[in-house]
């Protein structure tokens, strides 16, 4: 099997975009270009959904070191949190998802 650009068959995985369907299902792309404007504009999501990831977190942890902090501050936090979170999993998946096969499969160290 000869591997072209790390993938096999030469053909890139279709890429999980940071965004879903609307009707709530994943979003793929597939494309051999990564510099698309789908491609780009991805990248810029990701990115930001990231870095909201980080401040959220900052921002959070005051709330959540707090032990007066009311209910309904921590509740918004945890739920802040948990979008972020859900981001930055689907940035992972999408990210895995694209790194090549390497030509050594067996593993051999």
């Amino acid at each position: 099997m000869e591997h072209t650009n790390g993938y096999a068959h030469g053909t890139p995985p279709p890429r999980l975009m940071p965004w879903p369907s609307p009707d709530g299902n994943p979003c793929y792309l597939v494309t051999d270009n990564n510099a698309s404007y789908l491609s780009r504009l991805a990248d810029d999501l990701e990115a930001a959904q990231l870095s909201i990831g980080t401040n959220v977190l900052v921002l959070a942890r005051k709330v959540l070191d707090d032990p007066t902090s009311p209910y309904t501050e921590v509740r918004y936090a945890g739920l802040r949190l948990a979008e972020c979170l859900t981001d930055a999993l689907r940035v992972a998946e999408s990210r895995g998802m694209r790194l090549p096969v390497p030509d050594d499969v067996d593993g051999e160290d």
